[in-house]
C-alpha cells in the first residue's frame, strides 16, 4: 500500500457580487484541485456563479457549494439564530442552485462547504451540522460535507453524509485548535504558509499562535483567495507540496480514505 501523502487543495471562489469584485479566481485555479463557489447568500450572483463554474469545469476541479447564512451585508460572518428546519431549507436552496449551474456547464457537484459563521458554528453545534448534512443528503448523499474538525461527525453521519475535516495553513490556530479569524485577510508570507501546508499534509501538525504543536486531521487544505498576495501564496504552496512528494487530488478521490 502506498504511503504517499494525498491531499486536496481548495479555495473559496465566486465571492464577487454585481460590480464589486473580490479575488483573482482565474489566476488561482491552475494551482488547486477543488473550489467552493459562493451560492448567493453571503456573496455571488448568477453571472458570477456561471463564470466561476465554467472556469472550474475547464480546469477539471472538484466543485463545492459554499453555502452561508443569508448575510450579504456582513459577508456571512455574523452569527445568526435560525431554526434547524429553516436552516436545512436555506442550505437545500443554495446547494440546488449551484448544482443547476454545474450541470449546465457539463460538470458534477462534488461537495458542500459552509462559509464563515455558519462553518464555525456547524463545526461545534451537532444540531446545525445535522441540518446542513440533511440538506446535502436530500440533494445527493454521496456529497461529502467539509467542516473544521470531527466534533460533529456523529450528527453528520446520522444524516447519511460523510464528514471531511479541513485545515487552513494561512490562518492562525489557538492552543485548543480553534481558528483565529482575521477581520480582513492579511498578506501572509508565502514561504510560511507553504511550510505549514506541507507539515499539515505530511505530519498532521501545526504550530498554534502560542507556539504549541497541535494535531490537524485534514483531508483538504484551504488557501484563501481574498488575501492581497493570494496568487503568490497558492503558487508557493503548490510547489512546496509537489516538492515534498504530496499528491494533490480532488476531494472526491479521497473519500474512500476518510
Amino acid at each position: 500500500m502506498s504511503t504517499t501523502p494525498r491531499i486536496d487543495v481548495n479555495c473559496d471562489m465566486g465571492e464577487s457580487f454585481g460590480r464589486w469584485s473580490l479575488g483573482d479566481d482565474a489566476a488561482m485555479m491552475p494551482y488547486l484541485s477543488s473550489v467552493n463557489i459562493a451560492t448567493g447568500y453571503h456573496a455571488g450572483d448568477p453571472v458570477t456563479i456561471r463564470r466561476t463554474v465554467e472556469g472550474a469545469v475547464e480546469h477539471g476541479l472538484g466543485i463545492g457549494a459554499h453555502i452561508a447564512f443569508p448575510d450579504l451585508m456582513g459577508f456571512g460572518r455574523r452569527r445568526m439564530v435560525i431554526p434547524p428546519r429553516d436552516l436545512q431549507d436555506y442550505c437545500l436552496y443554495q446547494i440546488g442552485a449551484l448544482q443547476g449551474f454545474v450541470r449546465a456547464a457539463g460538470g458534477r457537484l462534488a461537495h458542500v462547504k459552509p462559509h464563515g459563521a455558519l462553518y464555525v458554528m456547524a463545526s461545534e453545534d451537532p444540531e446545525m451540522a445535522h441540518a446542513i448534512a440533511a440538506a446535502t443528503a436530500a440533494v445527493d448523499p454521496s456529497l461529502p460535507l467539509m467542516l473544521l474538525n470531527r466534533q460533529c461527525e456523529d450528527a453528520v453521519v446520522r444524516a447519511g453524509v460523510t464528514l471531511v475535516p479541513e485545515a487552513f495553513p494561512d490562518l492562525g490556530y489557538d492552543d485548543h485548535g480553534k481558528l483565529v479569524i482575521e477581520k480582513s485577510k492579511a498578506a501572509w508570507n508565502p514561504d510560511t504558509v507553504a511550510e505549514r501546508a506541507v507539515r499539515m499534509a505530511v505530519e498532521g501538525k501545526v504550530a498554534s499562535v502560542g507556539g504549541v504543536d497541535i494535531d490537524v486531521d485534514a483531508r483538504s487544505l484551504c488557501i484563501h483567495g481574498d488575501a492581497p498576495n493570494s496568487v503568490d501564496i497558492v503558487r508557493t504552496v503548490r510547489a512546496a507540496l509537489d516538492a515534498a512528494g504530496v499528491d494533490i487530488v480532488p476531494l472526491g478521490s479521497l473519500i474512500p480514505a476518510v
